[in-house]
């Protein structure tokens, strides 16, 4: 008879803060190539309210994004529910932790008509922007900017306040539009 597997609880998951340098000490090996240790996908639901660390959409796996088959065509997915996937990357500067690059991009899924629309080449590339240290959020609405930043104060209010005015500004109810 197999032993019973227990479940194992679910872990909470958090930022991922950058370790050591993979280069270092490989003379040249994987300079150039990219590290995703310290960016983090965060994603906006404005209709329910929440934002949640979805480590899946690293390879567009996340929960909300499972068995839909995604378009770039926005009426495919027509009455369905907006996300928008945040991209949030993680550095150091003199005062500790920070939230040093923070990109969104949007998503809408139509669970019933199992069609969603996103713009695949804009995820990667907003994720790039991220990692190097951007801040485009301006696509947002009111809502979804309360709702990340009420997030990013939430998860780590060290890691807001040591961040550049600009990510502040920026998802502040008051931002223009560009």
């Amino acid at each position: 008879m197999p032993d019973e597997q227990q479940p194992k609880p679910k872990q909470k998951l958090g930022f991922t803060i950058i370790k050591n340098d993979p280069t270092d000490g490989h003379k040249g090996f994987g300079i150039g190539s990219l590290s995703l240790e310290n960016i983090t996908p965060v994603m906006v639901d404005t209709e329910e309210g929440l934002a949640s660390i979805e480590i899946g959409a690293m390879h567009a796996k996340s929960d909300i994004e499972r068995g839909i088959k995604f378009t770039t065509n926005r009426e495919d997915s027509e009455g369905g529910k907006l996300y928008w996937l945040v991209w949030v990357t993680i550095d150091f500067n003199q005062n500790g932790p920070y939230y040093a690059g923070v990109t969104s991009c949007e998503m809408i899924v139509n669970r019933e008509k199992r069609r969603g629309y996103k713009l695949l080449a804009d995820h990667v590339n907003l994720m790039d922007k991220s990692m190097k240290r951007r801040i485009i959020v301006d696509n947002m609405d009111e809502k979804s900017k309360k709702i990340l930043a009420d997030f990013l104060k939430e998860h780590n209010e060290e890691m807001w306040n040591n961040s550049e005015p600009k990510l502040h500004i920026d998802l502040s109810e008051s931002s223009p539009h560009l």
